[in-house]
């Protein structure tokens, strides 16, 4: 093998290198901080036709409702580094995992940054996985779309198991 073919193969060698390095720390950034969320600017539209302003609407105000009689009402954490706690669900989304942001912060190393979110839609609650790294778990099955919860579901989280509670 000629000197130069041997320069080439570890030039090559050490770019691979490279690349895999700067894979693993940008994997490691975006657990550590979530993703970027990029804004994308609103394709042009054609003019109207007519003079007058469009108004906005306002926007409708969801009605706080009182829990019914299988609508979940309290996350209560049952095994992990903060059992016992409890979360009421109100009218606002919740989200899960190890960042300051969050409103349930677990101190779990198998909890990613933003994990999940538990959220209510047209009376329900839902969970979804919100690309996590090791994923949320319903039950024993591990979620790829947003679940509906009932009364005493257990989701998990790395090593913290939470139960959906009236």
């Amino acid at each position: 093998m000629s000197a130069l073919t041997f320069t080439v193969i570890q030039f090559a060698f050490l770019a691979l290198l490279w690349i895999f390095v700067l894979v693993a720390v940008s994997v490691m950034r975006s657990d550590l901080f979530g993703s970027r969320v990029r804004r994308e600017a609103a394709p042009a539209r054609a003019p109207r036709q007519s003079a007058a302003p469009r108004q906005p609407r306002p926007q409708r105000q969801p009605k706080p409702s009182k829990p019914g009689r299988g609508t979940p009402a309290t996350l209560v954490i049952v095994e992990g580094n903060l059992t016992g706690t409890k979360v009421p669900l109100g009218g606002q989304p919740i989200t899960v995992g190890r960042a300051s942001e969050n409103q349930l912060v677990l101190d779990d190393d198998y909890v990613s940054g933003k994990h999940a979110r538990f959220y209510a839609e047209n009376g329900r609650w839902f969970v979804e996985d919100i690309g996590s790294t090791n994923g949320t778990h319903v039950g024993s099955h591990r979620i790829t779309s947003p679940t509906p919860l009932n009364v005493g579901t257990s989701v998990r989280f790395g090593k913290t198991v939470v139960e959906v509670r009236k």
